[in-house]
């Protein structure tokens, strides 16, 4: 049986309902970009199938991700199957570049969780799939590299379930594991697929079911119908009599049931020996959502605040979020929009209500990976990137200018470490500006910040190997040369009691005078709540133009910190008194005022130093599991548990960053280059108090 023939040429004239939006997502090496290059080959959409290994992937363009092997930035395709279009978003796995994973999840209508079938459930699998849960995308498994040694199919299964709280509908059992893995039977259907390996996986054929696996196949089939059937009034009543719902009733369910995120269907396959890819396909037609599937999306006006959605169709006026910024040598700046209703028109006008500006459409461009295809028009439901925008950034709403809407923004974690970065000449001195200027726009979690006593530049981002690439593409794209300082940990301040502050400002210089006076109150709130300002002025004590300005000395303040110079985070302010001069009176002097009492109010609130604590994973044969733990213990970590898979143990345990550094080199020669580990930000803590001192003797 032969994959279908695909149209090249992209067909503008697919209906809505067969458009699926989809994003490939997983842990670092599960097999995401290999899937996506299978995905393309079968769809005619390339006609080579691109090797990581060799560097020749499609969707992995850029010059470090084919000499890394792993996948930096998100790069979207469009793609067709079986008469319908898809869209399809590759994404990082590495941690470090998180941000990309979060926003192509927050334009996506579907996605594709791919897992390592011995590795089972990963912690970036975890993160991811609490990402896609935060924006409600239904997605499917694909429990791939079934051919490994280890590969344990129920036990990922289990994993799934267990870890990440998911109702599974399982599609298929494989047919052989391990090295002798030939294809899968299709529960639903119950037939047998096989893949002869010898011409890249296009050709597979249908089988009996072997004999060996009537048995399972009938069990699973039947705990698959009655799964299915409990998310349905109709089949439940059906399958209780003991009538067997259809195949169409029963595909129909699980597509609803899918949508509505109340099961996720389980595929398996091997990518890399190409096999089981084409059923995957079948299931996003079947089983993800199109546009149309999907709710309203819902915003709020820019002026009123009133609440206001946008159905998901061309008829509809224009609605669209900008979710990527991507620099290109050719074009300049490429804005990738994700058109939630009406259309976009090249030589138009748009608004980002976001930021109360005009926008121009130069040009409308439809990607493949760095390669681009030129276009007049595009609809609701497409992704395209848009040449000619000037002030829009990653997040910002674009609308129609008679009917605004402001769309949910996305969010992105803060960055944990920094380095110091220095031009080496004069001449890299205006090009570095320049460079970090572009880098930030395209990247929301790279934070750049100058220091003028030290003259230095820090730049502050996920981890170590974020900033490397960034250093990297830096010298490559941009053609600066820089000294680069060893990485830093982001420390933070925060308070622990409430406590009262007063700043006075006056200068007497002959004629006019400065003068600002006021008095606040801060207290303590939750780990990550945030900042917040409370105005408590009563009777005029002052006069509401100077308020703004005291708030702005509180933040100016609080980013330089007051124990240690970091900024301080975590804490309620309230204005509550104050005195003002008819004449001497100035913004100037109540923004110096608001900084003095913050500083005055922060020594008595007895502050404290916190530090980002990060969850590590450490994958360890047996032999060198105690070696490991008592490592960890070295670093001041605290070790939440072990877990066996196959001859290795899994360790969890949270640890310091400020403890981690040269941790790879250390776990290399500890276990012989055997172990491997994996990290993620979790949250911040308070330092030890004998730590805390070295911080702070440290940057006095």
């Amino acid at each position: 049986m032969a994959t279908p023939n695909t149209q090249l040429t992209l067909n503008r004239d697919v209906p809505l309902e067969k458009v699926r939006n989809i994003g490939i997502i997983a842990h670092i090496d599960a097999g995401k970009t290999t899937t996506t290059e299978r995905i393309l080959f079968y769809t005619g959409r390339t006609y080579k199938i691109g090797d990581i290994d060799e560097g020749t992937t499609q969707m992995d363009w850029m010059e470090q991700e084919r000499e890394r092997g792993i996948t930096i930035v998100s790069a979207a395709t469009t793609t067709f199957w079986k008469g319908f279009r898809f869209n399809i978003i590759d994404t990082p796995g590495h941690v470090d570049f998180t941000a990309e994973v979060e926003r192509s999840l927050r334009v996506l209508d579907g996605g594709i969780t791919v897992l390592d079938a011995e590795e089972g459930v990963q912690s970036q699998s975890e993160t991811v799939w609490h990402q896609a849960d935060k924006y409600n995308v239904p997605r499917i498994c694909f429990i791939n590299k079934m051919d490994k040694i280890g590969a344990d199919y129920r036990a990922t299964i289990a994993s799934i379930e267990e870890r990440l709280g998911a109702r599974t509908a399982v599609m298929v059992v494989p047919i052989g594991r391990e090295h002798d893995f030939k294809g899968t039977v299709d529960l639903l259907t119950r037939k047998a697929y096989v893949w002869n390996s010898d011409d890249l996986g296009s050709n597979f054929e249908e089988i009996p079911i072997p004999a060996d696996l009537v048995g399972e196949v009938e069990v699973s089939r039947k705990q698959l119908v009655e799964r299915i059937s409990e998310t349905d009034d109709v089949l439940i009543e059906k399958f209780l009599n003991g009538a067997e719902p259809t195949l169409d009733e029963l595909k129909a369910a699980l597509r609803r049931a899918v949508i509505a995120y109340k099961l996720v269907p389980i595929y398996a396959g091997t990518s890399l020996r190409n096999k089981g890819v084409q059923p995957l396909l079948d299931a996003v037609v079947d089983y993800l959502p199109s546009p149309l599937d999907l709710p309203p999306v819902f915003g709020t006006h820019p002026r009123t605040g009133q609440k206001e959605e946008r159905k998901r169709v061309s008829d509809d006026v224009f609605s669209g979020l900008a979710f990527k910024i991507q620099i290109d040598p050719h074009v300049g700046k490429l804005t990738y929009v994700r058109i939630y209703s009406g259309k976009l028109v090249s030589g138009s006008y748009t608004i980002n209500s976001s930021k109360g500006s005009k926008e121009r459409v130069g040009r409308l461009l439809l990607m493949h990976a760095n390669q681009r295809e030129e276009i007049k028009e595009a609809y609701a439901g497409e992704i395209v990137a848009v040449v000619g925008f000037k002030d829009t950034g990653t997040g910002d709403t674009l609308c129609d200018e008679a009917k605004p809407i402001v769309l949910e923004k996305i969010s992105f974690p803060e960055p944990v470490i920094s380095l110091a970065i220095e031009p080496k000449t004069k001449n890299d001195q205006e090009k570095m500006g320049f460079a970090l200027q572009r880098l930030s726009e395209e990247d929301p979690t790279f934070k750049i910040k100058s220091n003028p006593e030290t003259n230095q530049t820090i730049i502050w981002g996920m981890g170590e190997l974020h900033l490397e690439i960034l250093v990297d593409r830096m010298n490559r794209e941009f053609k600066v040369d820089a000294n680069v300082g060893a990485p830093q940990v982001a420390y933070k301040e925060t308070i622990k009691v409430a406590a009262e502050g007063e700043g006075k400002y006056i200068r007497q210089s002959g004629g006019r005078g400065q003068y600002g006076h006021c008095f606040i109150r801060i207290e303590p709130k939750g780990r990550g709540e945030g900042f917040e300002f409370i105005d408590d002025i009563k009777g005029g004590a002052i006069p509401n133009e100077f308020i703004p300005p005291i708030e702005k000395g509180i933040k100016e303040a609080m980013e330089n910190g007051v124990v240690a110079g970091y900024p301080l985070v975590d804490m309620a302010v309230t204005l509550y008194d104050g005195t003002y001069h008819d004449v001497d009176s100035s913004e100037i002097a109540f923004k110096i005022a608001g900084s003095m009492a913050l500083q005055n109010a922060v020594k008595q609130a007895q502050a404290t130093i916190l530090e980002p604590i990060m969850k590590v994973e450490v994958t360890t044969p047996d032999e060198f599991m105690g070696d490991v733990i008592g490592d960890l213990g070295a670093k001041r970590s605290q070790i939440l548990g072990t877990q066996k898979r196959g001859t290795v143990t899994v360790i969890v345990a949270m640890v310091p960053l400020a403890e981690l550094s040269g941790y790879a080199t250390t776990l290399r020669s500890m276990s012989k280059g055997r172990a491997t580990y994996y990290m993620e930000p979790s949250h911040y803590e308070e330092v030890p108090r004998n730590i805390a001192e070295k911080i702070i003797a440290k940057k006095v």
